[in-house]
């Protein structure tokens, strides 16, 4: 369903379904874009970035940037869009310790002028409450005490993914200098974006090095760091969420969804498929 919807307090809901493009354009405020179906691709400088229904985008304000679809997708995308004011409002509301990012987001009382605008997992709580704010409006929903209430804890949930995915990762790098550790962390977001944006291509090392400004040796080893995960394991989790979303909501047969997530051999996939979710893929699909 299509909709714009613009509160008193100029919180800003943008609903639209199908695929096009958008030439360049700016954002007014700070910016969650979500896609519910499909995928979205956003232009932002030299950054390619692919948005998929397990991820979301933060704009800041005054970022530009345009969009694109495959021709004839589907797509359902979901953007919130934040006024100052309204942020101001939230951080006043708060009170922060210092394990959150509500503390270390915030500078002399004035909120943070930017967040990190990378690709972040659209999964938990922050799926929970954006979906049952989308159906709500869908559904003709008026109130906008309630809906606030909703945008309100739409921001909470991102601060903790924030937290979760900025502060908590820069802190596991082993470098003393915080400047080094903000800056090797915006690299290791490159490289990230990179993976969730080319999941389905044959990705070298040396590629991925190369897009984040890092040699192989020092990518491995903070990426490490960081997530937890080499590159590799990385990717294989990634392309198996992936194929979780095209075995429950499509209809192509296993062995496409094999090529489509950038597997090469069914019965490798089928063996990771089965140890990382503790089922095959066709039961899987039968009981989703």
């Amino acid at each position: 369903m299509d909709y714009s919807k613009v509160l008193r307090n100029n919180n800003k809901i943008v609903s639209r379904t199908g695929g096009q493009r958008q030439g360049p354009q700016y954002t007014s405020d700070l910016s969650l874009r979500f896609v519910l179906s499909g995928n979205e691709r956003y232009d932002i400088g030299r950054r390619h970035l692919s948005i998929y229904p397990d991820s979301f985008l933060i704009l800041n304000r005054g970022t530009q940037y345009s969009t694109d679809t495959d021709l004839g997708q589907q797509v359902q995308s979901f953007a919130i869009n934040f006024d100052q004011q309204f942020l101001q409002d939230f951080k006043d509301c708060w009170t922060f310790d210092n394990d959150t990012l509500l503390t270390k987001g915030y500078d002399n009382g004035k909120i943070q002028p930017e967040f990190n605008e990378t690709i972040y997992p659209f999964a938990g709580d922050i799926k929970y409450n954006v979906c049952h704010l989308k159906q709500h409006l869908d559904n003709g929903m008026q109130d906008e005490m309630l809906i606030n209430e909703y945008l309100h804890h739409t921001l909470i949930n991102y601060f903790h993914i924030y937290n979760d995915e900025i502060c908590k990762k820069a802190e596991k790098l082993d470098f003393l200098n915080q400047g080094t550790r903000v800056e090797i962390l915006r690299r290791l977001n490159l490289a990230k974006e990179y993976l969730y944006s080319n999941y389905n291509q044959n990705i070298s090392l040396e590629d991925l090095a190369e897009h984040a400004c890092l040699s192989v040796n020092h990518l491995l080893r903070t990426f490490k760091q960081a997530f937890g995960l080499t590159p590799h394991q990385f990717l294989i989790q990634l392309r198996l969420r992936r194929s979780l979303m095209l075995l429950k909501d499509t209809r192509f047969p296993v062995n496409e969804v094999v090529g489509m997530v950038g597997f090469e051999c069914p019965s490798s996939f089928i063996r990771l498929f089965r140890t990382h979710y503790k089922i095959t893929p066709l039961k899987y699909r039968q009981s989703a």
